[in-house]
């Protein structure tokens, strides 16, 4: 029995089935409504804005058509039940972060970040001229979900701890919060990790219920107060250096739009990607120069930490290429990497070299 049909026939689906005579697209004169459940708090920084622009992109491109009406968690669904909600047809669509989603398939972990992954430009180029997206769909397909990119928050941050982290060994025993595949990197050096959503990460650091947590960058880490309760940050991580999010539509949803609405929404998803990322990259240094005036630390891992994050990534993506799907999805983003890489290093990565030293900056 495939996904789907799993879905229409177990207890998750009929109940779902029910939900989603209520949470139909909404009709007025022609013109059309989809609930859209994301994973992110009102108000937060960089996620909800990216939620926010693309529910804006698609009204404004559509003259008011094809509508959004975004539902923060506990409106309709919790921060981490987004996924089961459109897949079911409880919602029509989502906006997370894909590798919350690994529980279902580890291959989801490709379509936000993976440990020494891709860059933002890497992510888009593998994404749209290399076979990405139509391997979002051919997973998506699965789950009764069409993939749509819609965001990136460029690199983010190795995190904040409450103490500084010395050798590799200082991770064994320590309460963190890292998602996707990155988690599981930190759980083989002996960190206890979790996942919580974004809108309990403070609560959990201030009352010690984590010594650590890694979230997205300066502007949106300010924003959520960390700084107030940790004082060492670490800049560069190896688990997310080009953090994509996604704003999926339930399959039979999209099937049922017309080709007008399917190419608002693709569309409304790439500007979405661009805006956040430039929204992001613009903002963060001012903003790690505010977190460093409150007393924060920056400091970076040492080569030997750095080390074993490369020999523990590479077993727990070996540990998953006996699925077939998921050898298809590395093996399509590695030869992207591969391709970008060698460009980028000889183009932007060396003028960016020559700029430093000849300009001193």
């Amino acid at each position: 029995m495939d996904r789907r049909s799993f879905l229409k026939t177990s207890a998750l689906g009929g109940s779902a089935a029910a939900a989603s005579t209520l949470a139909a697209p909404a009709y007025a004169q022609g013109n059309r409504k989809l609930t859209m459940v994301t994973s992110w708090p009102r108000g937060f920084a960089v996620l909800d804005d990216a939620a926010s622009y693309m529910e804006q992109m698609v009204g404004e491109l559509s003259g008011g058509s094809l509508t959004i009406e975004k539902k923060a968690p506990g409106e309709l669904v919790g921060a981490l039940e987004v996924f089961d909600a459109v897949t079911s047809g409880q919602a029509d669509m989502y906006h997370s972060a894909d590798y919350y989603f690994i529980g279902q398939h580890p291959s989801y972990a490709y379509f936000t970040a993976v440990p020494f992954g891709g860059t933002a430009q890497e992510v888009s180029n593998w994404y749209y001229h290399g076979g990405g997206e139509e391997l979002h769909d051919e997973l998506g397909e699965i789950f009764n979900l069409k993939g749509l990119l819609a965001g990136n928050s460029g690199s983010q941050s190795g995190g904040w701890f409450s103490k500084e982290i010395k050798s590799a060994a200082d991770f064994n025993g320590l309460k963190f919060r890292m998602p996707g595949l990155g988690g599981k990197v930190l759980g083989k050096l002996g960190a206890s990790v979790q996942n919580i959503p974004g809108g309990e990460l403070y609560q959990a650091l201030s009352s010690g219920a984590l010594d650590g947590l890694e979230w997205v960058g300066p502007m949106a880490d300010e924003r959520a107060g960390f700084q107030e309760v940790a004082k060492v940050y670490y800049t560069a991580g190896f688990h997310e250096p080009g953090s994509a999010l996604s704003s999926s539509v339930n399959l039979d949803v999209w099937n049922e739009l017309s080709d007008q609405h399917k190419a608002i929404l693709r569309y409304a998803s790439m500007a979405t990607t661009q805006y956040q990322l430039a929204e992001t990259l613009s903002n963060n240094g001012a903003a790690l120069a505010r977190l460093q005036a409150q007393g924060v630390r920056t400091l970076q891992f040492s080569d030997d930490v750095w080390d074993a994050f490369g020999k523990a990534s590479k077993e727990v993506m070996d540990e998953n290429m006996g699925d077939e799907l998921f050898a298809k999805i590395r093996n399509s983003f590695e030869a992207s990497l591969a391709t970008s890489a060698d460009w980028i290093n000889k183009s932007d990565g060396y003028y960016v070299q020559q700029r430093i030293r000849v300009l001193g900056g």
